[in-house]
């Protein structure tokens, strides 16, 4: 089972219908060309409903909610029983998280066929919230062909009849969902929360254990998985089976190694702390439908109907920390780091989550140029929990931006110490780090047993292999079996355009330029417009003969905008071109001095 099962179901969903509606005013032709072209304006100058709308598309498009509401309400000022405005107005409402106005218009759309599954939802939503749970359910009869608007609906009217006190009729509704082998884990998981809510610990057990045991579904949607891990758990130390709680956690972390909530939630745990579930409510429960769902679709491509999904949810549940780190997460991968920043530090303090919030916080600062608050912050959380190794990978993470490579190998000296003498498979990402810090500062005999180190605990990991294979060959040492471990790197990352780089770049300081210009020309399909990797490849066209084609390479790679000091390097290769070759000289002295290219440091999201 894969995730893009998921995203093959988007064609019907019900939340799709809002992104999927376009305006068509006989007014003007809106294409792609004309809101491409379109430029930064003053909203208080728009004085047309031509001018309002496609200024509002632009918007729209950019992901710039907020101004695009504001010009969808100037436009319907011109035309107020616009349809087509009036949809999109409702759908940037709700992206921005104003519910209330969005559920207005909502309601005026009810009769609409083009909006007909969201309206109903968000009017279903808004009962349940107000505790019309009757009402929710005559909305949420939906008897269509896609499988994860049934699914959805389904699940929301048995939540909405467990708030009228019919858990059974709740259940037995959710038992009865016929669909695909990937309902399992979601029919599981809302099953067992129900009985939890109802007090019917025998069902909410069973249920529960059924959805934790299904390792098919908890990889297609492992937000759902983690979340019956946590009730199951919380569950059996509330009835005193500390083990068994304990035991359950152990089986979260064998399909997602070093997830901070279970490690907070098994030191609470251990403590003997009270545990309070997440779902304690039909509302909250909702919430929990749709962030299940939107957290199963949540990937590169489909933030726009995750976030619809999590906006939603969050109207049902706001306090809920998964939803809002998830939402932080998504405004970070769309550029809106002032969004995510004020999203982590909304996260409730006694969450387990605020541990990931506060670690994504850090980064979100650095990223919007706060570096020194980014360094106090992410340096206080080292102080509080010395012993967090993911605080080290965040704070060395901002030091490795910054190219504070003193800093970061001082740090990454302390994290090692904090992990002691016996190191996990999972600490290889910490010596890895150590190595690149040491490297460029060029302290080769501290970088190398860090790498070393890092194969040890991880002997497959291609960008170790990667880094220290290429280390080697640059410095034209263990030649042999720096090529073996690049090769290898590139088996296990075929597909990885720096990875091939280094294979090419590694022949060329060989001396085998054939084989350097093969890799480095697929290197270059593969990373279309990176300029390390142009003019690698022109160096290699150069010493093959192909002298115009390398001179084109140079120039594309000066248009690539490469690092500054490498700019006068380029332009005296394209000016002259490379030196004559010597033959009493090792092979790698007639190539410039180029550092490896710098391996993407390990994913920063904890």
């Amino acid at each position: 089972m894969r995730h893009n099962t998921f995203l093959r179901l988007l064609g019907g969903a019900a939340m799709l219908a809002l992104l999927c509606v376009t305006g068509s005013h006989q007014a003007f032709a809106e294409d792609k060309a004309a809101v491409e072209d379109a430029r930064p304006f003053d909203i208080r100058g728009v004085n047309t409903f031509a001018g309002a709308f496609l200024a509002a598309r632009t918007a729209d498009v950019d992901r710039d909610f907020e101004t695009a509401t504001e010009l969808y309400r100037i436009a319907l000022r011109f035309e107020p029983e616009n349809t087509e405005v009036k949809q999109r107005l409702m759908i940037t409402l709700l992206m921005s998280g104003k519910f209330d106005e969005g559920v207005k218009i909502a309601e005026a759309l009810k009769s609409d066929p083009a909006v007909e599954r969201i309206t109903t939802t968000v009017r279903a939503i808004e009962s349940i919230r107000k505790r019309e749970y009757r009402s929710a359910q005559k909305l949420l009869n939906y008897q269509g062909p896609n499988d994860l608007d049934r699914l959805m609906s389904t699940l929301l009217s048995a939540w909405a009849k467990a708030g009228q006190g019919r858990p059974k009729e709740a259940i037995a509704q959710i038992k009865a969902l016929e669909g695909p082998e990937w309902f399992r884990v979601f029919k599981n998981y809302h099953t067992g929360a129900i009985a939890l809510v109802a007090g019917d610990k025998t069902t909410a057990r069973s249920r529960l254990n059924d959805a934790i045991l299904d390792r098919e579904g908890g990889s297609a949607a492992p937000d759902t998985f983690m979340r019956a891990v946590e009730a199951l758990a919380r569950f059996e130390a509330r009835e005193g089976n500390k083990q068994k709680a304990l035991d359950t956690v152990s089986v979260g972390e064998s399909l997602v190694n070093n997830y901070t909530p279970l490690e907070a939630l098994r030191e609470s745990i251990e403590k003997g702390e009270p545990q309070e579930q997440q779902v304690r409510n039909a509302a909250q429960g909702a919430a929990a439908v749709l962030f299940s769902i939107g957290g199963a679709l949540n990937r590169e491509g489909a933030e726009d109907i995750v976030t619809l999904y999590l906006q939603t949810a969050r109207r049902l549940d706001p306090e809920s920390a998964d939803i809002l780190v998830m939402l932080g997460g998504i405004a970070e991968n769309l550029k809106k780091q002032d969004e995510a920043i004020a999203l982590y530090k909304s996260v409730p303090a006694e969450s387990p989550m605020r541990r990931v919030s506060e670690l994504q916080l850090g980064l979100a600062l650095a990223s919007v140029g706060k570096v020194d608050e980014a360094k106090k912050h992410l340096q206080a959380l080292i102080e509080v929990d010395p012993k967090n190794i993911r605080n080290y990978l965040a704070y060395g993470s901002v030091l490795s931006d910054a190219k504070a490579y003193k800093e970061m190998g001082d740090l990454y000296d302390r994290a090692v110490e904090a992990i002691g003498p016996v190191p996990k498979r999972s600490d290889w990402t910490v010596f890895f780090q150590r190595g690149i810090a040491y490297e460029r500062q060029k302290i080769w005999e501290k970088a190398e047993p860090s790498f070393l180190k890092a194969l040890e605990l991880n002997p497959n990991q291609p960008q170790v292999l990667n880094y220290l294979g290429y280390s080697w060959v640059d410095m034209n040492i263990n030649l042999d079996k720096g090529l073996e471990m690049i090769r290898k790197a590139v088996e296990l990352k075929p597909d990885d355009g720096y990875i091939v780089d280094s294979l090419g770049w590694a022949y060329f300081r060989m001396n085998r330029f054939d084989e350097a210009v093969t890799e480095l020309e697929r290197a270059a399909e593969l990373m279309a417009g990176d300029p390390t990797i142009n003019d690698h490849l022109g160096d290699a066209y150069w010493r093959v003969g192909r002298k115009l084609e390398a001179v084109f390479q140079w120039n594309q790679a000066l248009e690539m905008k490469p690092e500054e000091a490498e700019v006068s390097k380029i332009k005296a290769k394209i000016e002259n071109g490379l030196p004559a070759l010597k033959q009493d000289v090792p092979a790698a002295a007639d190539a410039k001095e180029t550092l490896p290219k710098k391996p993407a440091a390990p994913d920063k999201k904890s």
